[in-house]
């Protein structure tokens, strides 16, 4: 009888220890697997052509359409300080739309409310004082809740950061196939040498 016992007590003692070996490793694989899951970061989205954006006259416009070309993207305003790069800005596409730049510009009224018109009224005021014949779109919000699709990639990224914009007359650089590729502030102009190297570099792609 004490030889089953000690039998029983040597079984129920190597049970327990496999089991518990068992629920170990399985806890460790977790752990693993939950540990990847931390680390492992879904990419950020990069690329714009996938948007359908509306141009100032309602139209809407597929931003693949633009395919083959290298864009600068711009929120602009009629009544800011930086308003007179409008001509930069047009000096700029006359220069390089025969080699393939396209300037999209995006009305906002999100900074000190310096872009109150409507579409109808912006459009004339850019092509009166500014003689503006690259493309405008309809009046969009680049802060907050409402902020603009496009925008919410433009302004979260890997290319070019996570911070909202500042102010009116910001710049994206977009390379012939939609990829983001570069991020200006408001102050550096579209004559500015390392923006003009930049549109040229990726022109020649």
């Amino acid at each position: 009888m004490k030889l089953s016992l000690s039998v029983l007590a040597v079984l129920i003692f190597l049970i327990t220890a496999i089991n518990f070996l068992s629920t170990a490793k399985n806890n460790n694989s977790d752990s693993e697997l939950k540990s990847d899951s931390l680390t492992v970061r879904k990419p950020k989205l990069n690329n714009i052509s996938s948007f359908k954006v509306k141009d100032i006259t309602g139209k809407e416009i597929s931003l693949s359409d633009f395919k083959g070309k290298v864009l600068l993207i711009v929120n602009v305003a009629s009544k800011c300080g930086y308003t007179p790069q409008y001509k930069g800005l047009q000096e700029l596409y006359k220069k390089y739309k025969p080699k393939g730049l396209e300037i999209l510009g995006f009305p906002c009224n999100d900074f000190g409310r310096q872009e109150p018109g409507s579409n109808e009224e912006i459009q004339n005021f850019c092509s009166m004082n500014y003689g503006v014949t690259f493309k405008l779109f309809d009046k969009v919000k680049v802060l907050g809740k409402d902020k603009n699709k496009l925008y919410a990639v433009l302004t979260d990224n890997d290319i070019t950061g996570t911070s909202d914009i500042k102010w009116n007359f910001e710049k994206f650089l977009i390379s012939k196939n939609g990829e983001i590729v570069a991020r200006y502030p408001s102050k550096v102009k579209p004559d500015d040498e390392k923006l003009i190297l930049a549109i040229e570099e990726e022109l020649k792609k």
